[in-house]
């Protein structure tokens, strides 16, 4: 910009300079010629004015990209000045929208369950019992004796007659299978609330798991999801089973990298010890090209098995055999001629490695659980080591405490109130993970048998802030205070506390009916005890446990 005005002025200074009219007449050295010279300085006049007007007109086209570029540099810099601005309106909008969200779910999870001005505290942690009131200890001890009492002669016989033609079963099973290439079936265990004596509800179902291994020279080797191995969070609880040599990885030898010729011959694998190629590994119950055990085939397995072999025995018996339900593999059902029948559930189970923990092939499905993530992931139960610790306790508590009679009160509740509004997420397993929880944080002496109705209070306020909380964790997994002597497994102990009701968090309809079945029974229970109660003298509350379970 400088030299161009520099240039201008210079131009008009030697203009000005050269103008004519500058010099005086009186020169008298004008030159003879006047009129031409004249002309020349018209014409270099001329010439000078178009180059002034040459340098004015890019002097303008400078000063207009000067404005151009100053300009565009404005709007870069106010950009960049409003862009940190506009970021932060942005995410301060979107976590105002997120936290008003979040305040609207939550308010619907508090309020949903209102009904009335009446209502309104239902909702809130610790208010559950407001109105409600549990019968006295005179209502409770009749109801328990006459309700409850006099099913037990009646488990103890059914538990007798199942077990003693399971082992008949399983015995014919065996003798029909080919031990050189079908699974090598044990003996069975009872395990579930018919051998826990807390069951309650009608019909009774006796629960028995089959451990069975493959042929030799095959073993199972199997990975839980806390063993350092990546399980999604959907199958916590969950494990694979894998098919291998029980003499370790037959492709470690040298045989199978090395071409030994016709006349040689490897001494550790013979021709008839040969590992099963991947083709006929379905033999063993294996998935579609994978060394890993499907549940869904041995369920097919286990059913024919268990077909043929009562097939070898029918004869015997004067009842009839089937499967009674389509979408539990394992349900039998027995007939009698006179229309009366018996349903026990037959399940076949994996060992995990030493222990009592055992992969379950089949788990009885509820309100919450869903589909197995795949048919090669087996759930894992700990109903052994559950009966157990029960038996375990039971021996440090009181004469007749009063744990079992709680568990069997709350049982029949909540069955009852299932029967009148429908199902819920809720499950006796629950109902039992409570008392196991409770039985390990209360003293001894709080379970005396005087003490039921407090026992019985103590379940339902820790069940209630489980489901306020969405969060009840497994007795085992994650316990790092389970007694020795049950001998269970540490791995689980530390391992990450498992949360039984984290499908309450992912199916809020489920969650919904479970809570409203829940305050319903609490509104519901002295109609539903006073419904199969005798109403006796206070005096005959000393009889509340004369029976011992």
């Amino acid at each position: 910009m400088p030299v161009g005005i520099f240039r201008v002025c210079l131009v008009v200074i030697t203009a000005i300079i050269n103008h004519p009219l500058l010099f005086p007449k009186e020169n008298g050295t004008i030159p003879e010629n006047t009129e031409e010279i004249i002309k020349k300085m018209k014409e270099r006049e001329e010439i000078l004015r178009l180059e002034q007007l040459r340098l004015e007109q890019e002097i303008a086209g400078q000063e207009a990209r000067q404005k151009a570029l100053e300009k565009a540099a404005k709007v870069v810099e106010e950009s960049k000045e409003e862009k940190v601005p506009w970021d932060m309106w942005t995410a301060i909008s979107l976590v105002i929208f997120l936290l008003i969200e979040l305040w609207r779910q939550d308010f619907q999870e508090g309020n949903w369950q209102d009904t009335g001005g009446e209502e309104d505290d239902m909702a809130v942690l610790g208010k559950a019992f407001k109105g409600v009131v549990l019968p006295d200890k005179a209502t409770l001890a009749s109801f328990y004796e006459k309700r409850i009492l006099g099913t037990t002669g009646d488990m103890a016989r059914m538990r007798e007659m199942v077990e003693g033609f399971a082992d008949d079963l399983l015995e014919a099973l065996r003798s029909v299978c080919n031990r050189d290439a079908d699974m090598e079936v044990e003996d069975c265990m009872g395990v579930g609330s018919m051998y826990e004596n807390w069951r309650v509800r009608k019909p009774f179902v006796c629960d028995l798991i089959v451990p069975f291994a493959p042929p030799e020279p095959y073993c199972f080797r199997s990975q839980i999801w806390c063993s350092g191995d990546s399980f999604p969070p959907d199958e916590q609880g969950y494990g694979t089973i894998k098919v291998c040599r029980a003499d370790g990885d037959a492709a470690g030898c040298i045989c199978d990298k090395t071409k030994l010729g016709e006349d040689m011959l490897c001494l550790l694998h013979s021709q008839a010890n040969t590992t099963r190629p991947s083709s006929q590994m379905e033999d063993l119950l294996c998935f579609k090209n994978t060394q890993y055990l499907d549940a869904d085939q041995v369920m097919k397995w286990f059913q024919i098995a268990v077909t043929k072999a009562w097939n070898r025995i029918s004869h015997k018996y004067e009842f009839d055999l089937c499967f009674s339900l389509l979408d539990s593999p394992g349900a039998l059902k027995i007939k009698f001629k006179s229309g009366k029948s018996i349903a026990f559930n037959l399940t076949p189970v994996v060992q995990y490695e030493n222990s009592d923990v055992y992969f379950i092939s089949h788990f009885p499905r509820n309100g919450l659980a869903a589909d197995l993530p795949s048919s090669t992931r087996w759930f894992l139960t700990f109903s052994v080591y559950e009966r157990r610790f029960i038996h375990l306790v039971s021996k440090m508590l009181p004469a007749n405490a009063c744990h079992v009679s709680c568990l069997q009160i709350l049982s029949f509740l909540h069955g009852k109130q299932c029967s009148l509004t429908g199902p819920s997420g809720l499950t006796n397993y629950h109902l039992k993970t409570v008392l196991l929880h409770l039985l390990q944080t209360r003293p001894c002496q709080d379970w005396a048998p005087e003490k039921l109705e407090a026992r019985l209070q103590d379940m339902l306020k820790f069940l209630e802030k489980c489901l306020h909380e969405k969060k009840l964790h497994h007795f085992f997994i994650g316990n790092g205070k389970i007694p020795a002597e049950l001998g269970f497994p540490i791995i689980f102990q530390r391992a990450e506390p498992l949360n039984l009701f984290r499908p309450f968090v992912l199916h809020r309809d489920v969650y919904r009916k479970t809570v409203d079945t829940f305050h319903e029974m609490l509104r519901n229970t002295s109609a539903l005890i006073n419904e199969y109660t005798v109403h006796i003298p206070h005096a005959h509350t000393n009889g509340i446990h004369k029976e011992s379970l």
